[in-house]
């Protein structure tokens, strides 16, 4: 094989370390940016963090015009410790408190509470919750008197129990469990012994728990109210004995089985929809988590503004004192590592800059085209997509998803997700089209005004928008509707 030289000429889009870090950065919610300025600053000497620093420009931005009477009020219930003045002298024989009144703001007891001392009350044992609904059983468990057979029991069953608080194992599963080992017929777990101790948990906090299906959860909480609350045995008798007919909303079978008004009957109803048929969802380890917003969103003298949250923007610079060390003909190892460092340190902030540039004219285009959104809500939604802000502010669709990915918008009207203005369209009528986010607003408008004993169906749904002039069919309603978690016209059914 012959070898020789070519020259070719071409083009190539090469992504530079620099291009990668702010598509990187672009990319990343208002939490994840502070975890990986706080990176930065670790692993860079050249930066530091600008706290002290504030102009006017970049301190919080103030949301009286957002809530001004929320403002006033805390403002009100500020605490003046600022005029309290030291006496020159003490007396010898005086306590702190008996010139000073405590800091410790005062809590008051209950009413038939255990008063013993002041200082063994825990202000904070009242907010604390147990990390798991397994460990806030077994607290129970260990404070409750129990023989060393019946806790085994016990112990069993609530490790049967799952995140909602049922049990996921029959109690044949569980007796089997319990007297796998055990070959003496008379230390065996009886049922009537294994029923004592689960009807003993299924007393336990939240109520409801340990429960083999939801009817016996109802029960279980309905039958722990006081004697006297109104409708109590009412609703016992409805989910004892006509369960079937309440969950399908059968509101006519129901009272005629039950022969019953529609008075009591929608009385006792209503105290069952106080339950709580997930009980475990009472006692749960989650954290919540909090949201940052991006932009913060106000009207100002009749316009519509996006400013970004000072709040969200990361405080950093060059750190000017390791900056001036660097030496441009000095090509010492020591140099050129401050050299490195300062150059990243340059590119980071150039980055920064550059996210924050973006998301300000991607937000400020949305308030642009979804303007009626926030004059008249949800069902003035426009249909938006990535192309036509790409478009307005000629950039690739790929910038503005990763623009708007994770990233909120603090409004009048609510918090939002950048992704929440972009919606697909459906074509009216009169040649325009209407928003997939208008469309569920009206779908839930109309449910909302439907009547209780004559709940609309989703055919009857797509007639009214249809009147309307937007074309929608039953099954596009439908998907909508679930969309929302409403359910269907036959579960809404309720006595007038």
């Amino acid at each position: 094989m012959k070898l020789s030289l070519q020259l070719k000429l071409g083009q190539q889009l090469t992504m530079t370390p620099q291009l990668q870090q702010a598509i990187r950065l672009l990319q990343l919610s208002a939490v994840d940016l502070q975890q990986e300025v706080q990176d930065a600053l670790d692993s860079n000497p050249m930066l530091e963090a600008d706290e002290e620093n504030k102009t006017p420009e970049t301190e919080a931005v103030s949301l009286e015009n957002l809530d001004n009477e929320a403002i006033k009020n805390s403002n009100e219930t500020e605490l003046d410790v600022g005029n309290e003045k030291l006496p020159d002298e003490l007396p010898t024989d005086s306590n702190w408190e008996d010139t000073f009144e405590a800091s410790t703001p005062t809590v008051s007891m209950p009413s038939g509470g255990n008063t013993a001392s002041d200082s063994d009350y825990d202000i904070f044992a009242q907010s604390s919750a147990a990390q798991t609904l397994h460990d806030h059983l077994m607290w129970q468990l260990n404070l409750t008197p129990f023989s060393e057979q019946d806790q085994a029991i016990a112990t069993t069953i609530i490790d049967a129990v799952d995140e909602s608080g049922y049990l996921r194992q029959t109690s044949k599963e569980m007796l089997a469990s319990l007297n796998a080992d055990i070959h003496d017929e008379e230390e065996r777990v009886g049922k009537a012994e294994f029923a004592s101790v689960l009807h003993r948990i299924q007393h336990f906090d939240p109520p409801g728990v340990a429960a083999r299906d939801p009817r016996e959860c109802l029960l279980i909480q309905l039958r722990q109210l006081a004697e006297y609350t109104p409708w109590r045995e009412l609703a016992i008798r409805i989910v004892s004995e006509g369960f079937e007919q309440l969950v399908k909303r059968d509101i006519v079978l129901l009272r005629r089985k039950l022969k019953v008004d529609d008075g009591d009957l929608k009385q006792a109803i209503a105290l069952i929809q106080t339950l709580t048929p997930r009980p475990g969802s009472l006692v749960t380890d989650a954290q919540p988590e909090y949201i940052v917003p991006d932009i913060i969103v106000r009207k100002l003298n009749g316009e519509w503004t996006a400013e970004l949250n000072p709040e969200a923007l990361p405080k950093i610079r060059v750190n000017n004192d390791y900056a001036a060390l660097v030496k441009r003909s000095d090509d010492s190892k020591d140099n050129n590592y401050l050299k490195n460092h300062l150059q990243e340190a340059r590119w980071f902030l150039k980055s920064l800059q550059s996210r924050h540039d973006t998301l300000l004219n991607v937000a400020r285009t949305i308030v642009e085209l979804q303007r009626n959104f926030f004059e008249y809500g949800e069902e003035a939604m426009k249909p938006l997509v990535l192309r036509d802000i790409a478009t307005r502010l000629e950039m690739h669709e790929s910038t503005i998803s990763r623009s708007t990915m994770q990233k909120y918008m603090l409004t009048p009207r609510g918090t939002f997700e950048f992704k929440y203005f972009f919606s697909s369209h459906v074509d009216t009528d009169a040649g325009g089209e209407c928003s997939a986010t208008a469309i569920r607003a009206l779908i839930k408008k109309l449910i909302a005004a439907e009547k209780p004993g004559k709940p609309l169906s989703d055919n009857k749904i797509a007639t009214m928008l249809s009147e309307q002039g937007i074309k929608v069919a039953r099954r596009t309603v439908a998907k909508y509707r679930e969309s929302m978690a409403i359910p269907p016209s036959n579960e809404r059914r309720r006595i007038a």
